[in-house]
């Protein structure tokens, strides 16, 4: 069975809370960190952790937001995504700041981490391995591709961006300026594009938000867990 611990890390004067969830051994193991979408640390990011933990891994759901914005109404998480994303420098510092507090916990075995993400937090995830860091992976689902305000680090790290073709707010020419991109930067990168698919594919309430661009796939959803568990079985043994 899995155990949940909230994790908070003071950072520039906000409080950021996250959720450690492994098993009840408290067995250091091999750890994916997970980064929210827009409306920050929720049920399904912990679900998805929770099933990290019945195949033999930590998940680290990361608030990227604070502490203070959870539960908060759409319009302000938003917000709050908009204010992050217009200074892509303040959030690199902020990413990494998490990704050093995640692999510093005793449960992380050597220090062995994959950073995936969702929406704004696929972009998130792909800034980190834009920055060069020492990471096994870093996996976007349908995520936001547009480059940072920054150049793009030389990096070994594996990159996988799983992607609706027709997510509106990441269009075929953001995907192939990712492609070059990465090429550019030396990465073992792959990107899964799956037909007649639009943005929020993998959550099962994605016909709340209302928007006729999210929606939600099954199998679309399920193929990439799929191949992002080979993933990481590639990256972890």
């Amino acid at each position: 069975m899995s155990k949940q611990t909230s994790v908070a890390l003071e950072f520039e004067g906000e409080a950021l809370e996250g959720v450690f969830v492994g098993r009840r051994d408290g067995q250091a193991r091999p750890t994916v960190m997970l980064i929210p979408t827009v409306m920050g640390v929720s049920d399904l990011e912990i679900g998805f952790a929770k099933q990290l933990v019945e195949l033999g891994y930590n998940g680290f759901v990361a608030d990227i937001f604070g502490k203070k914005f959870r539960g908060s109404p759409r319009d302000v998480m938003f917000g709050e995504m908009n204010r992050l994303g217009n200074d892509r420098v303040a959030l690199r510092r902020r990413l990494l700041a998490i990704v050093e507090q995640v692999r510093g916990l005793k449960e992380v075995e050597g220090g062995k981490l994959v950073v995936a993400g969702y929406c704004f937090g696929g972009k998130c995830a792909l800034d980190v391995a834009r920055t060069g860091v020492d990471i096994a992976a870093a996996v976007a689902f349908h995520g936001l591709l547009d480059p940072p305000n920054w150049p793009t680090e030389k990096t070994s790290t594996k990159i996988v961006a799983f992607h609706g073709w027709d997510d509106p707010m990441a269009p075929p020419d953001h995907v192939v300026a990712l492609g070059k991109e990465l090429t550019e930067a030396g990465a073992d990168w792959q990107i899964h594009a799956f037909g007649n698919v639009r943005h929020g594919f993998t959550n099962p309430n994605a016909h709340q938000i209302g928007l006729d661009a999210v929606r939600y796939d099954e199998l679309a959803a399920e193929r990439s867990w799929t191949s992002f568990i080979n993933l990481l079985e590639e990256v972890f043994g």
